[in-house]
């Protein structure tokens, strides 16, 4: 909990601190980076250095962490916790690393705000930092505790890798050795480790897209960036036999166990949802199910086959397409809730371009439901998380 002596401080200082962390957290990964680059082989995401997103990511959930301490001093937010958590289990984060975290971060701190912080303000500011690091570290050695193993990095062989829609690949992976293998849960994603053609090792976190249950099988889809630096290397360069590492499966945002349940989704994001409605299908779920998804045209969708088949293995199942190039018995342009019959009570899973998931966030809670069942995944750093706290 926030204590009385710094709480004041914090509420003083939050709107000054979170005005500048737009520049504290570039000189902060600056400076680490700078001492410590072998965290950028292998664990930070030199894209996201370099577009800025990672630091906005940072910045929100210092920033988030701090509101939530100064409303609620003796609650700690899990919420907010939860998603970063598994986040940092996916790459492997340990507890060390927050003490290097700190010294960098508090040196940024400082020059930044040497105008105006003081011995009592740094204090303070070093509270918040280590209630929230001390959080995480709590949260993120129980979820590694729940692996089937206490292995960061197992290798997987490619068995399969299919054309999946417009510029996608389903990979299909084996475990190459004999570490015993978590079972997944729908909605969860694993981290992949690509070596770069300059040698940097780079990981990026993909959804699950089926057979999560299974312990012999790890199946993701990766939509190829030209611009990026992994899903080239991916979609061209990685055959079938090549072995890859990936880590245990994490993710918070999963399928819950009962009641009406809606699937939003844009593109890619539809990777996801697609494994929890293979489980539903699976396991011949008498759940009320409806699925809405968005794509540019219907060739682009990259689990159509999949989650089609799915839909009609599932007694009910409803599904609605909006396509913005026009095509005959489908919506036409961006999706929208309007006129649709939601279920009473329904948990809603939205994935997609973060202005999609704002839009479709909005439209649901005024079609009456509930912010609290409600659930969103974020490819790469939570941005909203970033916005919604700035």
């Amino acid at each position: 909990m926030l204590s009385e002596k710094s709480r004041p401080l914090i509420t003083a200082t939050l709107p000054l601190v979170g005005s500048r962390l737009g520049t504290i957290t570039p000189n902060f990964y600056s400076r680490m980076l700078t001492a410590h680059p072998e965290l950028l082989d292998g664990l930070f995401s030199r894209a996201n250095q370099n577009n800025g997103e990672q630091q906005k990511a940072l910045a929100g959930s210092i920033a988030g962490f701090a509101s939530a301490l100064v409303a609620n001093p003796d609650i700690i937010p899990e919420q907010l916790l939860s998603r970063i958590a598994h986040k940092h289990t996916a790459l492997g984060i340990t507890e060390d690393q927050y003490d290097i975290v700190y010294k960098y971060l508090f040196e940024a701190i400082a020059e930044e705000l040497a105008d105006v912080i003081t011995a009592e303000i740094a204090d303070a500011w070093t509270e918040v930092y280590w209630l929230m690091a001390n959080a995480l570290i709590k949260i993120e050695k129980g979820l590694y505790a729940l692996q089937a193993n206490d292995k960061m990095w197992m290798p997987w062989t490619v068995i399969e890798k299919n054309p999946a829609g417009t510029d996608a690949m389903t990979f299909v992976l084996a475990p190459a050795d004999d570490t015993p293998v978590t079972v997944a849960r729908p909605g969860q994603f694993v981290s992949v480790k690509v070596a770069l053609p300059d040698g940097l090792l780079q990981v990026r976190q993909y959804s699950l897209s089926a057979d999560v249950e299974s312990t012999t099988r790890r199946v993701f889809t990766t939509k190829k960036d030209d611009g990026g630096e992994v899903s080239p290397v991916l979609h061209n360069n990685v055959q079938v036999g090549d072995v890859l590492e990936l880590s245990n499966p994490y993710g918070d945002v999963t399928l819950d166990g009962e009641g009406p349940v809606v699937f939003a989704t844009a593109g890619i994001g539809c990777t996801p949802s697609a494994s929890a409605l293979r489980s539903l299908a699976a396991t011949g779920t008498d759940r009320e199910v409806m699925v809405l998804h968005a794509e540019k045209n219907l060739a682009a969708w990259a689990l159509r086959d999949q989650m089609t088949n799915d839909v009609d293995a599932i007694d009910g199942a409803e599904l609605q397409l909006w396509l913005e190039e026009p095509t005959e018995g489908f919506h036409k342009g961006f999706m929208s809730l309007a006129g649709l019959d939601i279920p009473a009570n329904a948990s809603m899973y939205v994935c997609g371009p973060l202005p999609f998931m704002k839009a479709i966030r909005n439209q649901a809670i005024d079609a009456g439901i509930p912010s609290t069942k409600i659930h969103y995944e974020v490819f790469g750093p939570d941005l909203w998380l970033a916005g919604a706290a700035s």
